[in-house]
């Protein structure tokens, strides 16, 4: 039986958190929470928006807060890949969660991630898709009770694997 805490999925853009974070969701029969998306609708602007409008640090800021109001248990919640840059954050959602390092190699994550100028991608200017893989693999390390090698896997075998291991860890 897996325990009544959330399950928290964390990672770089385009890993597939979302993705992952439903059907994982539909499978456990939990509700599901796009913390993106959740910011979206509160704000009513894309992330790239806000981003373009406010800049980074004020993002990271209004993205810890919005996390903070989450105060739901038994639910599954795919978090923008930059949540990792607030201790506040993830410590509110490790205090009742599963935190699940979903990874990918540098060279499938460039693949995938086409729409970086429309993503909302917390990148500062000049900066590269390799940087943000070096600075924020050692923050998902850190936070993560557990990590999936996403590579060659499908999105229902992550799932599948996700599963196995909540059952056989916890």
């Amino acid at each position: 039986m897996i325990q009544k805490k959330n399950i928290v999925l964390i990672g770089m853009p385009a890993v597939g958190k979302s993705t992952i974070g439903v059907l994982l969701a539909k499978r456990l029969g939990r509700y599901f929470l796009d913390t993106d998306v959740f910011i979206q609708a509160i704000v009513g602007k894309t992330l790239q928006q806000i981003i373009d409008a406010d800049g980074l640090d004020k993002f990271c800021k209004l993205e810890a807060q919005h996390i903070l109001c989450i105060d739901k248990t038994d639910i599954v919640i795919a978090t923008g890949g930059s949540v990792v840059y607030s201790d506040v954050a993830m410590n509110h959602l490790k205090k009742n969660g599963i935190i699940i390092y979903l990874d990918l190699p540098l060279d499938m994550i460039k693949k995938r991630l086409t729409d970086l100028n429309i993503r909302g991608v917390v990148m500062s200017k000049g900066q590269t898709i390799d940087d943000l893989y070096k600075k924020r693999s050692p923050l998902y390390e850190k936070w993560a009770d557990f990590k999936i090698d996403c590579l060659n896997l499908t999105h229902e075998q992550v799932v599948d694997k996700i599963i196995e291991k909540l059952k056989t860890s916890l």
